[in-house]
């Protein structure tokens, strides 16, 4: 059984995307991700999750994905169709409503918010490893969006860092359950140290973290 005892001074959150885009009404994908996020109660889990964290001590990262902005692949000899299909859509972009977090996620004061992400991991060109490893921490829990790319890219990566991984299953969100499935059933146990419920991974932090 995977040790799901969380020091504050060795645990991370770490939330993925928070944006507007994402998870709010109105936003330019979340029409895509709605029916997940409804159906799993996504951005109450995260929510939950996020304030059982702050109760217990555990310091907040904020992984964002890149900000559109005009000319950002200009000069790319290669756009991968996830990113590029982000492109014409002006995802996430820069000095919009869409491209700020959402205000339940804002950061506050203790926080870190790491640089931007190109594509998918929260760690790959971006300075994650370096905020988790100077604040000591050996732990992250990960919720967010969207559970077969950045999740996923994210969770894996913190694992080849060698970081107990824990996934919170319904604090994720995809553009259709089989993405959501395929996240939590086929590829987390290979990379997550522990698959646990909102209500289990509050009731894991409320017995104490010690």
């Amino acid at each position: 059984m995977s040790d799901t005892t969380y020091d504050a001074e060795a645990t991370g959150l770490l939330i993925v995307d928070p944006y507007n885009d994402f998870i709010s009404e109105g936003g330019k994908l979340y029409g895509y991700c709605e029916e997940t996020i409804k159906r799993l109660d996504t951005v109450e889990n995260m929510k939950r999750v996020m304030a059982s964290c702050r109760k217990s001590g555990i310091r907040i990262f904020i992984a964002p994905h890149h900000r559109w902005r005009e000319g950002d692949f200009l000069r790319w000899k290669h756009q991968p169709p996830a990113m590029a299909g982000a492109s014409r859509a002006k995802v996430f972009a820069d000095g919009t409503w869409g491209g700020e977090f959402h205000p339940d996620f804002a950061p506050q004061p203790g926080d870190a918010v790491a640089q931007q992400h190109w594509l998918s991991s929260g760690f790959h060109n971006t300075d994650l490893d370096l905020l988790l490893k100077q604040s000591g921490i050996e732990k992250v829990i990960i919720i967010g969006l969207r559970a077969n790319t950045c999740i996923d890219s994210t969770m894996r990566y913190a694992a080849e860092l060698g970081y107990h991984v824990t996934l919170v299953t319904d604090a994720i969100a995809a553009f259709n359950s089989e993405e959501v499935a395929v996240t939590i059933n086929v590829n987390a146990p290979a990379y997550a140290s522990a698959i646990l419920t909102t209500e289990e991974v509050i009731s894991d932090l409320e017995r104490g973290t010690r």
